[in-house]
């Protein structure tokens, strides 16, 4: 029978930690024997990782896959807790711990190409063995080195695009779609409200108006022969589709609303640029089945978030986040 019967991590459930604030824990370990010179300790790690197939040589009489990797530490902090007399009695103790994490850090992230995780994990030593160990997954927001609060100043947005359209043979029309909005910065967690105007001047009938939040992340990294390599990989985050009957030379106005994933990437370069560097699109495409074409409006949009101050303790509410970015061809 292991000396050790079970050890524990107690961390507030489905909590959003914002880079900068405090992680606070405890570990508490239940013996099934006396474990004598014991080490038990509790660690703070954040990683990075991103990699990817690559061809080189496409233009030549060969060609051949390498692997383009990279990778970056972000935190790497250590706690050894005291042990009285060098020994633990059988049953159950509590070590409580806190860790302060680094004020400028990229967000939890996941994909097929690249990664950025943090974890807390205790474990105990017994004469250099590990007898057991927990580790525990966080949730953890970037923060904006350039952010400015609720800026009043933004103005509201208009993006337009127009298009000619031909259909049976010889029949002429033009769609135009526009998107308006009052703003196009925003923090995780926010509600993106905006409207959409389609003014279709052709004879036919429009049904179907698609929208949907992308992400272009640029990840970066290297051959096996330290040559900088980049590739770019766009996401589908959210997606809402508007089945609407809008009718021959007619205008229609669509409001729609996205709710924002509580942890998101922040827009642009921050420490995790490093490896990977994240800009966001809005888009709005209306398919015109009966001309084999479609028009789309495309409006960039800034995730950012503030960071910690003494007025925010960084402890976000977190419940049923998911933050999984999956490649679309």
């Amino acid at each position: 029978m292991s000396v050790v019967k079970s050890i524990e991590l107690v961390l507030p459930k489905d909590a959003v930690y914002l880079a900068g604030s405090s992680i606070k824990g405890q570990v508490v370990l239940t013996l099934n024997s006396t474990l004598v010179d014991p080490i038990v300790k509790v660690e703070l790690v954040g990683r990075g990782y991103v990699e990817w197939n690559e061809e080189i040589g496409a233009s030549r009489d060969y060609s051949r896959d390498v692997i383009c990797n990279n990778k970056a530490d972000y935190v790497h902090k250590t706690k050894t807790f005291p042990v009285e007399d060098n020994w633990l009695s059988a049953g159950s103790r509590t070590f409580d711990f806190h860790f302060n994490l680094p004020p400028r850090l990229p967000s939890t992230f996941t994909s097929k190409i690249g990664h950025v995780f943090y974890f807390v994990q205790a474990s105990c030593l017994g004469r250099e063995h590990i007898l057991a160990k927990k580790r525990r997954y966080l949730l953890v927001q970037g923060t904006s080195s350039d952010f400015h609060a609720e800026n009043p100043l933004q103005n509201p947005l208009f993006v337009e695009a127009e298009k000619k359209i031909s259909y049976n043979c010889c029949s002429q029309g033009t769609i135009c779609l526009q998107i308006q909005m009052e703003k196009n910065t925003f923090t995780p967690g926010e509600r993106v409200i905006f409207t959409t105007e389609i003014n279709n001047q052709t004879s036919k009938c429009i049904r179907t108006v698609i929208f949907a939040l992308y992400a272009h992340v640029q990840y970066e990294g290297f051959t096996p022969n330290a040559e900088r390599r980049s590739r770019v990989d766009s996401s589908e985050l959210l997606r809402q589709e508007a089945n609407t009957q809008i009718t021959p030379f007619n205008t229609t106005k669509i409001v729609s609303t996205f709710h924002l994933p509580p942890v998101l990437s922040v827009s642009g370069g921050t420490q995790d640029s490093e490896i990977m560097n994240t800009h966001y699109e809005l888009v709005s495409t209306v398919h015109l089945p009966w001309s084999l074409t479609s028009i789309k409006v495309k409006v960039p949009i800034i995730i950012t978030r503030a960071p910690v101050d003494s007025d925010t303790c960084g402890l976000l509410d977190g419940s049923s986040v998911t933050m999984s970015l999956d490649h679309q061809n």
